[in-house]
């Protein structure tokens, strides 16, 4: 694999760069609407923003120890190194196809308008989910930050507080992506800054000070074995269970080229934008979950058990051993990382939203896929995702069932854009060249990514009945009695039902509609 770039020719301005960026653009068919507004460092943080380590591994740490006690640690390498090669055949994809949408605009050119539809709509639920998702994550924090400052605030842990603190999050999100990508990158820019620099910093800080345990208690297996029948019957069902939480972290990262219509010189920026974005999270990550697990106070088998009863609730209550000023200030910079993690999934599921309604693929798309030209945003496409977000809330079944259901449906869209990916490989693409290829390994990574990601959707669609992964519908709460229906899992359930829905949509829509727009030929030279 290689990236290269052609020399720019003495006296190469911004502005030159910009016009061979909207006249690129305008091989696909497209006009420069959107403001074209992102640096290299932009397009990597909101990829970063979107995988956000703080993010997932808030959401679902309690889930991952619980589970499989400190062993949970090592299943953080295994999905780094597995979406890492799935990262590696994005980066290609988005050095050739420097459009919004990303899956959705990558398996419309490789494998044809329908295969693309399908990729696309559950690409976009997939992407609804998880915005909700993470906009519950956000109370976990926000809840004990705003209780300990003392100022008299006193918020109680319901349902109903968590998803007012949620609403007003989407709100929010939806308002600052509205008024533009420039503002959007603004507030990532810096939240970035925050995340890596808190948890690293507070990481070494939880090392340094406050360390009760060996680095040997990461090979402490003994929780895997308690919570063995009902994960599977066996350690390594459970371990696979608790690799939810790394697999609720590490996706997202094709966010850099979603963005692609908005930053500068995209073909060869949204490549390093995605690779440095996964390799950015996995130090982190790895670092923040190396400190939490050596800083457990006491017996770590007895904090394993207590929390998978509920009685303890990490990583928050490994992060209150500091003193009272510290851990709040710690618990503001996880808070913010959230805050930008909701705005960047967001965002990047307003953009593939916009590629596609831009094409005519939702319905009634053109009441709303028009840009302003004033703001250079899709206002209408960025209310739509607001409101889909929302509508999960009105049957909230808690964030870690939200999240592993949004997951599953990530890893299902990624699975189906690298089996189109590898059709076209097979049939001789690539054949433009572009900055970043991976050369005569790409099919052997294209392999190894449908590998990977067909094993995780097993995983995903594993029954674990009394469980919070995947439980059937019958099993949530307030459910009334459905009869049959009621033992479908939750999973399986909302992929039916997005797919008989876009089902009928396409065939009385769809079916018929244009086929894809070639790409116009290159000038000479042009993306070498």
């Amino acid at each position: 694999m290689s990236i290269t770039q052609k020399p720019a020719p003495a006296g190469h301005s911004a502005e030159d760069t910009g016009h061979h960026d909207s006249h690129d653009l305008a091989r696909f068919g497209y006009a420069q609407e959107l403001k074209r507004a992102l640096g290299v460092y932009s397009s990597f943080a909101v990829a970063f923003s979107y995988i956000s380590p703080s993010t997932g591994i808030f959401t679902l740490y309690f889930l991952g120890f619980g589970l499989a006690g400190p062993a949970f640690f090592w299943s953080w390498p295994i999905v780094i190194v597995g979406q890492l090669i799935v990262g590696l055949n994005f980066a290609e994809l988005s050095s050739h196809f420097p459009v919004a949408g990303s899956v959705y605009q990558w398996t419309r050119y490789l494998a044809g308008k329908n295969f693309a539809w399908f990729t696309g709509w559950i690409y976009l639920f997939a992407g609804v989910l998880t915005v909700c998702a993470v906009d519950v994550t956000i109370p976990i924090v926000i809840i004990p930050l705003l209780n300990g400052l003392n100022v008299g605030i006193n918020l109680t842990n319901n349902t109903s507080t968590q998803i007012t603190i949620a609403v007003i999050t989407l709100i929010s999100t939806t308002a600052l992506n509205i008024f533009g990508v420039r503002l959007v990158a603004i507030v990532n820019n810096t939240g970035v800054v925050f995340e890596i620099l808190g948890m690293v910093v507070f990481a070494f800080v939880l090392i340094i000070f406050f360390a009760h345990q060996s680095p040997a208690v990461l090979l402490n297996g003994h929780q895997l074995t308690v919570n063995a029948p009902p994960y599977g019957g066996s350690p390594a069902g459970v371990f696979l269970a608790a690799m939810m939480m790394s697999l609720f972290v590490v996706f997202g990262f094709d966010t850099a080229s979603t963005l692609a219509e908005e930053t500068k010189n995209p073909r060869r920026e949204a490549p390093r934008a995605v690779l440095a974005a996964i390799i950015g999270a996995a130090i982190i990550g790895a670092t923040f979950l190396f400190a939490t697990i050596i800083a457990i106070p006491g017996d770590v088998d007895k904090y394993a058990s207590d929390t998978a009863a509920g009685a303890v609730a990490p990583p928050v209550s490994i992060i209150q051993q500091m003193p009272g000023w510290a851990a709040e200030l710690y618990l503001f910079v996880v808070a913010a990382a959230i805050y930008v993690c909701c705005l960047a999934i967001q965002t990047s599921t307003i953009r593939l939203a916009f590629g596609m309604s831009r094409d005519g693929k939702l319905p009634l798309s053109r009441y709303y896929n028009k840009v302003s030209s004033s703001l250079h945003t899709p206002i209408g496409v960025c209310l739509l995702v607001g409101v889909l977000a929302a509508i999960p809330l009105l049957y909230y079944s808690g964030a870690g069932t939200v999240a592993i259901a949004a997951t599953g449906m990530i890893y299902l869209s990624y699975f189906l854009c690298n089996i189109a990916v590898l059709r076209a490989r097979l049939k001789g693409w690539p054949t433009e060249k572009v900055p970043f290829k991976l050369g005569s390994w790409g099919s052997i990574v294209n392999i190894l990514a449908l590998v990977w990601g067909g094993s995780m959707l097993i995983n995903f669609l594993w029954p674990r009945p009394g469980t919070i992964i995947n439980p059937v519908l019958g099993a949530l709460p307030n459910v009334p009695d459905l009869g049959p229906v009621g033992n479908i899992p939750i999973f399986e359930a909302t992929v039916g039902a997005i797919l008989i829905v876009g089902f009928v949509y396409w065939l009385v829509a769809q079916r018929s509609a244009a086929d894809v727009t070639p790409i116009k030929p290159a000038e000479a030279g042009a993306t070498a």
